[in-house]
């Protein structure tokens, strides 16, 4: 029992934390990785918020070969003094007493992420072994703690011995500063009793919030060392002077329409809040607040809506009232400039709806509020309910601003925008007339699907799979080797349309584009509707060479632009077809046993152990070059049949890295392809090139 180690002297102290270790779900959220990950944004966190307040321009963070991670910063340094109340050191009490901290009044910090007061102290108590150094005052101080517990560590690991304070804790010092010069390390390890066995810490993740915190805090430099390979260290650094203006333009997945324009403006409201006074009671106080406002806004060629929404810096993924006054700010805006313009725009009795002004659009939004009200621990909510008309009249008289505007790059960005939000409307309604008018048809009459489409009997499109597959050499094997019941098959020639680089209008009148398109029958881009597609599987069959996979890529291209939901529930793989087949010599009459591979690797694997066995099998060992050379029981077998294939299930864990990934590969910007090409020659083996 982990109880059995404290000492009555801290007993008080643990209890609360020892409701963290029971149930480290209500503050972390969980406890694998994303958990792991909470505890180390909560570290880092503290040392933006002093950056915040003006207090140091730099952060590391250092990912050990032990498994443990260090955050430093050369801020004010955590408090050394006594804390009056608890007769205990500052250190000790950010690190062992819940809901303490520095962020409950409007001193320290008018604005900052961690408001509970929990995060440190959290961290402490779901680590096996946590130690902080902090300079201030001329001298470096240090305390160590055990799952919570201040105490010495006989050694620097986390399995050395403990010895917990008995009657009273000591904050050591440890060594001497130039005068002036402050800051605050905490390094911790993790506590393998806590958190899932295969939790790890995340090198893409921290990248990605590293980033964005940079791009957030102007001139804050935050630098990650990843030391877990000791013969590979790396190193990578932010810095970013541009703002949320940076930020934005490194958002948008699209070719502009108009610059980055910057929203910005300040409100005040009064809310009542219980505030701490000395006597050590809570008293409601009503109190005037401050909210200050700020946003960047682009649009671009695309449909897609890139959205991001900070409250203090902290990343409000599920938005909130901040996000809903800046909808609605918008909105009133662009309504009204469609109606002043409507002779123009040509926009008769039409509405604009919500998704034609946001189609396209990349925005940061970012409010700086004392102690907002988030809902839990997580903060990816934002409950501030006065938050939403400050937002919304920011961003209505910014935005009004800009279409008064009568500098010409102004004018003429206004007018572009005004086309495209109009045009987002006429198609939606387009869409729909014509979705209304082929179900009519439908109703009717049979749908034309193409001719080349060799459909299933069944109705039930959970059940039903569509494979799509690469020229008619295969179709042929195909048609033999599938179950007719629940299994479609439609033939494409070769390479289909690079969509990464195409118009929507030179997509949709590509045959091999539109074929799939209308075969799946759910539409395509916005009027893409998941419920109505045919099949509940789609499955991309082509060959195990070069041009398969490009073939592969492709087509991911177009699901991915075009029919993303698909992929975002799971419903698009890959076949998996095997590359060698070894028939396996039995003595006697017994049956030869055939036996399929699919790497150079499992085959190398596979004759050494049949060697090893002193087995003989028939050579040459074929190497199928396409799905065309299996007959239909090979193809059955290895590939369709349920019972026996393999398939790959592609799915979009991260869509901004998906979408980074086609356009490198896939778009119509060569120098950044032909640098990736370069730097990631030496990882290609000759052998592995079909030539």
């Amino acid at each position: 029992m982990v109880t059995s180690e404290y000492s009555a002297h801290h007993l008080q102290v643990l209890e609360g934390l020892e409701a963290v270790r029971k149930r480290p779900g209500m503050y972390i959220g969980s406890t694998d990785s994303r958990g792991l990950m909470h505890c180390l944004w909560e570290i880092i966190d503290n040392s933006v918020d002093e950056a915040l307040a003006g207090h140091g321009s730099t952060i590391e963070i250092v990912l050990h070969a032990d498994g443990s991670v260090e955050v430093r910063d050369r801020a004010r340094g955590i408090p050394v003094d006594i804390e009056p109340r608890t007769g205990l050191s500052g250190v000790e009490v950010v690190f062992t007493k819940l809901h303490a901290g520095g962020k409950f009044g409007s001193g320290s910090y008018s604005a900052s992420g961690g408001l509970h007061g929990v995060g440190a102290s959290v961290v402490n108590a779901l680590s096996e072994r946590l130690d902080v150094e902090v300079d201030r005052g001329g001298k470096t101080w240090a305390m160590s703690f055990h799952r919570g517990e201040p105490g010495e560590f006989a050694g620097p690991t986390p399995d050395s011995a403990f010895t917990p304070f008995e009657k009273s804790s000591t904050l050591r010092a440890v060594g001497k500063v130039a005068k002036g010069v402050t800051g605050t390390r905490i390094r911790y390890w993790a506590d393998r009793q806590i958190f899932t066995r295969d939790a790890a810490f995340s090198l893409e993740d921290l990248q990605q919030r590293a980033r964005q915190t940079a791009f957030l805090v102007p001139g804050l430099s935050i630098t990650i060392t990843d030391e877990r390979d000791p013969e590979a260290p790396l190193t990578t650094e932010y810095r970013f002077d541009g703002g949320i203006s940076e930020f934005a333009e490194f958002l948008a997945p699209d070719a502009a329409v108009t610059d980055t324009w910057r929203l910005q403006g300040t409100g005040t409201f009064t809310e009542t809040v219980p505030v701490l006074q000395a006597s050590g009671t809570m008293v409601p106080t009503e109190l005037e607040r401050s909210c200050e406002v700020d946003v960047a806004v682009r649009w671009g060629t695309g449909y897609e809506t890139t959205m991001r929404s900070f409250v203090n810096i902290i990343a409000t993924p599920k938005g909130g009232t901040h996000q809903q006054g800046f909808e609605a700010g918008l909105m009133k805006v662009i309504r009204a400039q469609v109606e002043q313009n409507a002779r123009r725009l040509k926009v008769g009795n039409d509405k604009l709806d919500k998704d034609d002004i946001l189609a396209g659009l990349t925005v940061v939004l970012t409010v700086r509020v004392p102690e907002p009200q988030f809902e839990g621990q997580t903060k990816e909510v934002l409950g501030t309910p006065a938050v939403r008309q400050i937002v919304s009249t920011v961003v209505s008289r910014e935005l009004a601003a800009r279409f008064a505007s009568t500098k010409r790059d102004d004018k003429a960005q206004t007018s572009l925008l005004l086309d495209k939000v109009v045009a987002e409307m006429k198609a939606r309604i387009s869409a729909r007339a014509h979705k209304e008018t082929q179900r009519r048809k439908n109703a009717l009459e049979s749908s034309s699907l193409p001719a080349k489409l060799v459909d299933c009997r069944s109705n039930d499109v959970a059940d039903s799979e569509l494979f799509i597959v690469e020229g008619d050499s295969a179709l042929g094997t195909a048609k033999l080797a599938r179950n007719s019941e629940y299994q479609a098959l439609l033939p494409i020639r070769g390479k289909i349309l690079n969509v990464q680089k195409a118009s929507i209008s030179d997509m949709l009148s590509n045959a091999e584009c539109a074929s799939i398109i209308q075969v799946i029958g759910a539409g395509s881009g916005r009027s893409f509707d998941i419920s109505t597609a045919r099949y509940g599987k789609v499955i991309l069959m082509s060959d195990a060479d070069v041009d398969g996979a490009h073939i592969r890529t492709l087509l991911l291209t177009l699901f991915f632009r075009y029919m993303r939901p698909l992929i975002e529930e799971g419903r698009v793989f890959a076949a998996v077809p095997p590359l060698h087949r070894v028939i396996v010599k039995h003595p006697g009459s017994k049956p030869n046993e055939t036996l399929y591979t699919y790497s150079e690797a499992e085959l190398h694997g596979l004759l050494s152990r049949l060697t090893k066995a002193g087995r003989t099998w028939q050579e040459p060992i074929q190497r199928y070059k396409g799905l065309g050379e299996m007959d239909a029981e090979q193809l059955a077998t290895t590939t369709m049949d349920r019972a026996g294939r393999t398939l790959r299930r592609v799915r979009v864990q991260d869509a901004e890295a998906a979408a980074s990934v086609f356009e490198l590969l896939m778009g119509n910007d060569v120098a950044p392809r032909r640098e990736f090409l370069i730097e990631s020659s030496d990882r290609l083996a000759r052998e592995r090139i079909d030539a």
